[in-house]
This record gives C-alpha cells, structure tokens and sequence, in this order.
C-alpha cells in the first residue's frame, strides 16, 4: 500500500514570522493564516483562523527571550491540538534556555528539561531544531527528535572564503567537540581558548592551547550572547602571531552591549543564522539563511525521508 500524506500547513509565531516566511516560500506554499488576540494586560490569545482538522502541522517559533515568545508557541501547540490536528511538529531553529542543561551547582532549575516537558505535554508529536547548546538535550523528550547541523549551511561559506592557512579554533574547552566536528570537513587542525569564568558572561582569564601563529583562524560556537568570550578570544588569537580571526555562530542572541563589542573586536566577521533576528544591522555580522535546510526537512518529515541525508556537504 503506497504511502499516505495529510495535508500540511506551516504557521508562524510572531517572534520568528521573517524566517517562517522564507521557509514557506522554499517550502512551496504559503504560511497559514492565524492571529495573536492581544488583552490590555499583556495576555495574548493565538487563534487559527483556517482549518487544520486532520492536518500534519508544523509550528514555526524561536523560543529566544521574552519568554512570551515560549508562551505563544505553547499556546499555539495547545490551540492546534484542540482543532483536531493530525500531527503537530514543534519547529524551533533556537531552543532558548538550553544553557541550564544540567544542575552544575545546588539548588538550580534544569531550564532544558522543563522546556521540553511543557513541550510535550502541550501536544506535540515531534521536535525540529537546529546546533542544541548540548546534544544531549535530545534525550529529554520521549518523541522523535530532528536535531538539524548548521555545518552544512557554514561550511561552504568558510570553503567560498579561500583560506590557505585555515585552522578551527574553539572559545572554550566545552566547545572543543564541536569545533573538531567541524574541522574534520576542511582536515584542519584545531586550537583551544581556555577560559575561567568569574560568573556568568564575564571571563576572569583566558589562554591558548595551540599555535595560530600565520593562521588564519575560525573560531566556533554555538551561540553568541554578549560576545565578550569571542572579542577576547579572536584578541588572544591575533596577540599570538594570526594572520586573520573569524567567528562562527548559530544562534546570534546578541544581548547588552554585544554590537558594539563585535564592531569594536578583533574580529574580521561573525557569520550567524537567521534563527533569531538581528536587532540592528552591522557591517560586521554576515548572516546565512536557515530557511532552506528547514524547507527540506520538513518535506522529508512529511514524506517519511531521511533527515541524516541532509547533511552531507
């Protein structure tokens, strides 16, 4: 018996409607129609006004702060289960509070966790996302998870870029996996920045395990907040004899006084993603579309296909 599809429909949260709109357009079809009912008290309402009855829908929301943004899209999940949906997928480019992952002292919340249980008891039958600060986040949901890789987005940008001395470097020691994942694609040598921390976002002292002397150097991360880990960074890197420094970033959170940080750094330029939106433009931020890799990764979802195979730069 040949395999069947329900109809699908893509809806977008208010807080990622640029890159949901770009999906849609790679996608073939346009986003669907829902409104957010807004109270005098600040209390939203999202309403669908367009059927979804025995649809696969897809939930298209970046969880970054305010946390209405997480709100909505649990609204939204719950709303959409209500309605009769088929299927309902959880597509979320940036998993906002995937930094508490862990309890790594007393008395502490585990954010991740709790995210993904209100997640999952709002309704959904599955979860797409993209470069989790900690992989091992996709074993707090019982559901199939769609952890897309944003090497293959990077990759053949750094690659366009025509570096002869390249060398992948990692901001701290817990990057260290990441950033020799993705040196394996060019066969570089990777350097580590090893930082101590005061307390949160203000780094007490940093060095480098590694030469970059005539390097052309591409550091690695996953998100990039306050920017002062990649500004002291790419300085130690240029201090210790580089010839050129580069950041890579997933998820451009971009808080305080992080433009500024950047424009004032070491840094020739940081290249992120369009899972969360700039607040300002910068001459030094590139920004790669996602929306592409999304598309098909929800074609495939729908059409039973595999997910690994899209990552094959």
């Amino acid at each position: 018996m040949p395999l069947q599809f329900n109809p699908v429909k893509l809806f977008a949260g208010t807080g990622t409607k640029e890159l949901a709109t770009k999906i849609a357009e790679h996608y073939g079809r346009p986003l669907g129609d829902v409104t957010l009912n807004k109270f005098s008290d600040g209390e939203f309402q999202p309403s669908y006004n367009e059927t979804v009855r025995g649809c696969d829908v897809f939930i298209i929301q970046s969880t970054y702060q305010p946390s209405d943004n997480l709100m909505e899209l649990l609204l939204m999940v719950d709303a959409a289960k209500r309605a009769s949906a088929h299927y309902i997928t959880a597509v979320v480019p940036y998993y906002g509070l995937a930094r508490q992952d862990r309890k790594d002292k007393p008395r502490v919340a585990i954010g991740a966790k709790l995210v993904a249980n209100l997640l999952r008891s709002a309704g959904i039958h599955r979860i797409m996302t993209m470069d989790l600060h900690a992989a091992q986040i996709q074993g707090f949901f019982d559901i199939p998870v769609d952890h897309l890789d944003g090497s293959i987005i990077f990759v053949p940008y750094i690659k366009s870029l025509g570096l002869d001395n390249l060398i992948i470097a990692s901001p701290d020691m817990g990057g260290s996996y990441r950033a020799r994942t993705f040196a394996k694609f060019f066969n570089a040598e990777v350097v580590i920045c090893d930082k101590r921390r005061k307390r949160a976002n203000e780094i007490e002292s940093m060095s480098i395990i590694g030469d970059v002397v005539g390097q052309d150097v591409v550091l690695i991360d996953d998100i990039c907040d306050t920017a002062g880990t990649l500004a002291k960074a790419a300085a130690l890197i240029m201090e210790n004899g580089a010839n050129s420094v580069r950041a890579v970033c997933t998820h451009p959170v971009l808080s305080g006084k992080a433009y500024e940080t950047v424009e004032n750094s070491m840094l020739t330029e940081l290249i992120v993603t369009d899972t969360i939106p700039l607040k300002q433009e910068s001459p030094k931020i590139r920004v790669l579309s996602t929306a592409p890799l999304f598309a098909k990764a929800i074609a495939n979802v729908n059409e039973h296909g595999s997910i690994s195979d899209l990552f094959n730069v």
